[in-house]
C-alpha cells in the first residue's frame, strides 16, 4: 500500500500500490493529485558483532606424557627445595620443562691434588643432571664440572645408578650427591677412583668432610 497527503489540504490517502503514478481529485479540497510512487522498505544490513576470545583453558596435566608430568613436578619441587637453602643453588637449566640442570653445592669436600693419594680440600662444586628420554624409569646421567676426589665418582660420571628407584624425587637425588661431595656418603667396595677409595679407607677419622645437613628443612 501507498500512504500519501494531499499537498493542498494534508488530507490522508491509503491506496494500492498499482496506482503510482496516476493522477486524481482530492476528495477533501477538489485539488488535483498525482499518486507517489511506493517507496521501497529498507532492509538494514546487520552489523558484524565484535566477540571478545575467551580464554583458552590450561591442558590438564593428566593429558600429558608421563614424563613430561614428571618433569614439572621436578622443577617445582627443586625451586621451592632450593630457593632458600645455601648449601644448594640451581644455576641454569634448559629445556621447557626442564630437563637439565647445573647445580651449585658449597661443601667442604675434596679434590685431586699434585699426589694422587694426597687431595686437597675444595668448598665449591659444580654438577651437570641430564634426564634422559628414559627417565624416570632410568636414573638420571650426573657428571661433575669442576675436579672431585671421591671413590663413586670420576671426571665423567657421578654413581647414582645402584641407589635409584623411578620413584626417588630428583630434589633427593641432588640431596644424595651433596652428602657423596661431603663423604657423608660413599662405597669403597666398588670404586670409580681407587686413589680415593684407598683414602677414604686409611682416613676415617677425617670423613665426612662436611658434617653440616645437606637436606633442606622443606624435605625433612
Amino acid at each position: 500500500m501507498i500512504e500519501f497527503n494531499c499537498p493542498n489540504c494534508a488530507k490522508a490517502f491509503r491506496v494500492p500500490e498499482q496506482f503510482a503514478g496516476r493522477t486524481a481529485k482530492c476528495k477533501a479540497c477538489g485539488a488535483s493529485l498525482r499518486v507517489p510512487a511506493a517507496v521501497p522498505v529498507q532492509t538494514p544490513t546487520p552489523q558484524p558483532v565484535a566477540v571478545e576470545p575467551q580464554p583458552q583453558p590450561e591442558p590438564s596435566l593428566a593429558h600429558l606424557p608421563m614424563r613430561t608430568r614428571r618433569l614439572i613436578a621436578d622443577a617445582q619441587h627443586m625451586a621451592e627445595a632450593f630457593r632458600r637453602w645455601p648449601i644448594v643453588r640451581i644455576l641454569e637449566t634448559r629445556g621447557d620443562p626442564p630437563d637439565l640442570y647445573r647445580i651449585e653445592y658449597y661443601v667442604q669436600g675434596l679434590a685431586p691434588g699434585d699426589d694422587p693419594e694426597r687431595p686437597q680440600e675444595r668448598g665449591v662444586h659444580r654438577v651437570e643432571i641430564q634426564l634422559t628420554a628414559d627417565y624416570p624409569r632410568i636414573s638420571p646421567k650426573c657428571r661433575m664440572l669442576t675436579p672431585v676426589y671421591h671413590p663413586n665418582i670420576d671426571p665423567s660420571h657421578i654413581c647414582v645408578g645402584d641407589h635409584w628407584t623411578a620413584g626417588e624425587r630428583l630434589v633427593d637425588l641432588v640431596v644424595r650427591i651433596g652428602e657423596m661431595l661431603a663423604y657423608q656418603a660413599y662405597n669403597i667396595k666398588s670404586p670409580l677412583d681407587a686413589y680415593a677409595a684407598m683414602w677414604a679407607d686409611l682416613n676415617p677419622d677425617r670423613l665426612p668432610i662436611d658434617p653440616r645437613t645437606i637436606r633442606p628443612a622443606e624435605l625433612e
